[in-house]
């Protein structure tokens, strides 16, 4: 299956970002490198270095970036690695990153992968194919108490304990092997008049269990603060997300590196010493406009926030 990955909100990052020759850029969600060669492409002069965990997005975006490939360097790890990655390539600093934390189309639709509630596939939602936790492993080893958490705090879903005591009953007999299999559960569990609003009724269910798999928030305040780091003064950092969660942290996150100070109420002079390390360039998230959500549906949730290093 070829891979196919709208990049959006494309014309917005490329104003946010401003590419310039001599630059040094990152795309830590590298996809189908359509940010890429959008920044590849504006700053002829310009370097990039392409991060993805997914080995098939890579690959996807050495064929498209072909002919840019004396300015790309391709870095199959996960984003939260910028540091490492930067000091093991000899770069001091960025002059730009962005992050597109949305799953890709490539990976919704591609049934061997297990991410879409739509495909009947083998359970699996790995963005990184080499670790070894999967859907699979989150449905069928997790208990009821495990499993509720995550629907719940993961996937913000109503039925939440409902849900996960289908599953464990259900896998008594069998395992749960398939995403068709999961999708019968969950609509045997949340009641019908329940269902018939809101979207698919495994669309939050599979978004948690994604998540969990892929350990997308726990530890993305930290890798949002190290591309900061990253950054050169005036530099800037563009983070798309695509549902609630990632953006309340998205947005706290940016809010604490430009606050600066965090010292307890009440004291009338700072002993923290911290000074902001950015400013914020959109205080309200910058939305897709008609035309876009009119050509990709899955634009429709997308939330862009950028900061700018001091």
């Amino acid at each position: 299956m070829e891979f196919r990955h709208i990049s959006v909100l494309f014309d917005e990052v490329m104003d946010a970002l401003s590419p310039e020759n001599g630059g040094i850029y990152a795309d830590g969600t590298l996809g189908g490198g359509g940010h890429s060669h959008g920044i590849l492409t504006r700053a002829p002069k310009a370097c990039l270095i392409g991060i993805d965990q997914d080995s098939e997005a890579i690959s996807a975006a050495r064929n498209r970036l072909e002919g840019f490939s004396e300015r790309v360097t391709f870095v199959n790890r996960n984003f939260r690695e910028i540091k490492s990655i930067l000091k093991e390539l000899g770069v001091s600093a960025l002059d730009g990153a962005v992050l597109d934390l949305g799953v890709s189309s490539y990976q919704l639709d591609n049934g061997e992968r297990g991410f879409g509630y739509m495909h009947d596939a083998p359970l699996d939602m790995r963005m990184d194919r080499r670790t070894e936790k999967s859907a699979y492993s989150v449905v069928n080893e997790y208990g009821a108490d495990e499993l509720t958490r995550i629907f719940y705090e993961y996937g913000e879903e109503k039925w939440a304990k409902r849900v996960a005591q289908f599953i464990v009953d259900r896998r008594t007999d069998k395992p749960v092997e398939t995403t068709g299999e999961l999708v019968n559960i969950i609509k045997a569990a949340i009641p019908k008049k329940a269902r018939e609003n809101g979207g698919h009724p495994a669309k939050r269910i599979f978004q948690a269990i994604r998540i969990e798999v892929n350990g997308e928030l726990e530890l993305l305040p930290d890798a949002i603060c190290d591309f900061i780091d990253s950054l050169k003064s005036g530099g800037r950092l563009a983070v798309i997300t695509f549902h609630s969660l990632e953006d309340r942290i998205v947005k706290k996150t940016f809010a604490q590196e430009a606050k600066g100070c965090v010292c307890p109420p009440g004291i009338p002079v700072c002993v923290c010493g911290k000074k902001p390390s950015v400013k914020i360039i959109s205080r309200k998230p910058i939305l897709p406009g008609d035309s876009e959500m009119a050509e990709n549906s899955r634009s429709k949730s997308a939330k862009l926030r950028i900061v700018e290093k001091l």
